[in-house]
């Protein structure tokens, strides 16, 4: 079934929003538009329900209510068991805290793997066990397609006990074959931790059916509130040291959140899951489940981006100055396209802003992907990014503007 276009932006305030018309947003790999879903339950809760929640009154009772319901509903979605699903304040912080609790679960000489594909999110707090004497062996991608070849991954898996990589890199673009990894880990006694940062916004993983460990991504990213949310499956999480308040050690989706949540924005999250099940059933899928409608619109959703993403792909490798980084078939990547050029993405970016086109130029954290494949990171790439709300006409608009700038 085709994506509807003109209803799936209805859903979105910004594409109403006087100030933005004209402008194509390009630059969703940073943060996506907010679904108006996720901003009707923000304002309720900060109008109606802005109180300690839990407490034995109706305020605070209806507030903890929508708190567990975002987490039993994207759960859900997910394909995992309600408490398996955790909030933090970013992705970025999640992955810190689960660094330390395995920092304290190794022992001096165990072996991780992590890559040098990776957002420095998911890299750089794994690279500092190394710190505490723990092995760090690093995945190294191809040089010049950005690639992570799985005979490389093989030679380092003896006697690892833990893999980290990204299921879509923020710069490569490439989806790597999570399934498939995951399973060569397990075999080898290797837990798995994956970055769905990247991947994410272009549809919610089955990650029950993907059967990594851990999951990251990051709600922002998925039309939704600055949260970080984290899968961690039960034998895992239980087995790990608990990093959250003593007393909550019994509590798996506690275990990993030392800070207190955002409760405003933990219950605007089950705006996301609203706006799932509102474009399930737009598209014909009233009768599944939450998993079932989950994964009708990553279909949906896949295959509107990747329609337009070929065009896109097609004219960039017809431009001899400009190095695309990743797959050129569309059906590989997501639609996160990153560029070399001689003049800079940053110089770039700036220019196509002068054309309605709002896209990012610089390295985007991943300086050791760009260092691996010979760019400098001082003039970056220009990464040019979008999503399912995305339309033809502004990939036009793009291509276009690349034309006079270039």
């Amino acid at each position: 079934m085709q994506l509807d276009v003109e209803f799936t932006r209805s859903q979105f305030p910004a594409f109403a929003e006087p100030s933005l018309q004209g402008q194509a947003f390009f630059e969703n790999a940073g943060g996506s538009y907010t679904a108006k879903p996720v901003i009707d339950r923000l304002f309720r809760y900060y109008h109606q329900r802005k109180v300690q929640p839990y407490a034995p009154y109706e305020a605070s009772l209806l507030a903890g209510e929508e708190m567990d319901e975002a987490r039993s509903r994207l759960a859900a979605m997910l394909g995992v068991a309600t408490d398996e699903l955790s909030f933090g304040p970013s992705t970025t912080q999640n992955t810190y805290v689960l660094a330390q609790a395995f920092r304290q679960h190794l022992s001096e000489g165990d072996a991780i793997i992590v890559t040098n594909q990776d957002h420095e999110a998911n890299t750089g707090p794994w690279r500092r066990l190394a710190e505490a004497g723990i092995e760090v062996r690093e995945w190294q991608i191809d040089p010049v397609t950005g690639h992570l070849p799985l005979d490389r991954l093989q030679a380092l898996l003896p006697g690892a006990k833990l893999l980290c990589f990204p299921h879509c890199s923020n710069v490569v673009g490439e989806v790597n074959p999570v399934a498939e990894i995951t399973q060569m880990a397990h075999d080898a006694g290797a837990y798995v931790c994956v970055d769905g940062v990247s991947y994410a916004p272009h549809g919610f993983a089955d990650v029950g059916a993907l059967g990594p460990d851990i999951y990251l991504f990051s709600a922002y990213k998925t039309y939704g509130p600055h949260q970080g949310i984290m899968v961690m499956r039960r034998d895992l999480g239980m087995t790990l040291p608990n990093q959250g308040h003593y007393f909550n050690a019994d509590s798996l989706y506690k275990r990993f959140t030392p800070a207190g949540p955002d409760h405003a924005q933990v219950a605007a999250s089950a705006g996301m899951a609203d706006y799932v099940d509102l474009m399930a059933v737009r598209h014909g899928g009233a009768a599944l489940d939450a998993k079932g409608r989950a994964g009708l619109l990553h279909d949906v959703m896949r295959a509107h981006e990747t329609a337009l993403l070929q065009p896109l792909l097609d004219y960039l490798g017809t431009r001899n100055e400009l190095r695309l980084i990743g797959p050129q078939d569309a059906k590989r990547r997501a639609p996160t396209v990153a560029v070399q050029a001689e003049q800079g993405g940053e110089a770039l970016a700036q220019a196509l802003a002068g054309y309605g086109v709002m896209a990012g130029g610089g390295t985007f954290y991943a300086d050791r992907a760009l260092n691996a494949q010979g760019i400098d990171p001082n003039l970056g790439v220009l990464r040019m990014s979008f999503v399912h709300y995305t339309s033809r006409a502004e990939v036009d608009q793009l291509i276009g503007a690349l034309d006079r700038v270039l």
